[in-house]
């Protein structure tokens, strides 16, 4: 692991861009997403998993800083996928505690963006490591790349719209391999009917989260409670 960092970071040395270019942006990517302390989302959430049959259904969703975060499904649990798996930009750079490299620039749909490698300082953490595709000019990140131990590589790829102005997502697509997705233990997903589940073994293929935002509301003052309750916070 160390060897693949040194020669990663030897790779990166080379690179026109700097670490500091790399953590000046982010310190200005964070500075507009640190304008949301909290906020309670509503949605709806579709997953595409060939082993799990799960409704499109409307979500609540919910974050306090900085890295407290919930999604309440109507009828049942939410499925994400775990091991360091967030559709959370906010949590995800909240920490801070990783090492940013800048890695030149990528064309994604049309737009030219600036790469930004993120290493964890922690050798036995999950994420193994992050790439981010950051609009420069709109301080928006468009897509994320996380390789994790447990759960194999997913993207998250993000639409923006009425919110960008704070850095918040009207649409967020997830995607991972199932090949690589551990179920946990004795999980059961409960469904509209009030049933309850146990999902099949993964098949090989992708699988999708999909989260389509109606609407936030902005910095409502939620309390660590609202984390903890099986119901949605009021």
């Amino acid at each position: 692991m160390r060897n693949g960092i040194l020669m990663f970071l030897l790779f990166c040395g080379s690179l026109p861009a700097t670490a500091q270019d790399a953590d000046a942006l982010l310190k200005k990517v964070r500075a507009k997403m640190d304008q949301v302390r909290d906020y309670k989302a509503q949605g709806t959430l579709r997953t595409d998993v060939s082993f799990l049959k799960i409704p499109v259904s409307r979500v609540q969703v919910l974050y306090k800083n900085p890295d407290k975060f919930r999604i309440q499904r109507e009828g049942g649990v939410s499925l994400l996928p775990k091991g360091g798996i967030s559709v959370n930009l906010n949590a995800m750079l909240a920490t801070g505690s990783f090492m940013a490299v800048s890695a030149g620039t990528a064309t994604v749909q049309g737009q030219l963006l600036q790469v930004i490698k993120l290493l964890p300082v922690q050798e036995n953490g999950d994420i193994v490591l992050s790439t981010l595709y950051i609009d420069e000019k709109a301080l928006l990140i468009r897509r994320t790349i996380t390789t994790t131990r447990e759960n194999g590589t997913y993207e998250m790829n993000m639409q923006y719209g009425r919110y960008a102005n704070v850095g918040l997502p009207d649409k967020v697509v997830v995607s991972f391999d199932t090949r690589d997705y551990k179920l946990p233990k004795g999980v059961t997903f409960e469904y509209d009917a009030g049933t309850a589940a146990a999902p099949k073994a993964a098949s090989s293929g992708k699988g999708t989260v999909e989260i389509t935002y109606a609407s936030y509301e902005l910095n409502p003052g939620l309390t660590d409670a609202a984390f903890k309750q099986d119901k949605p916070a009021r």
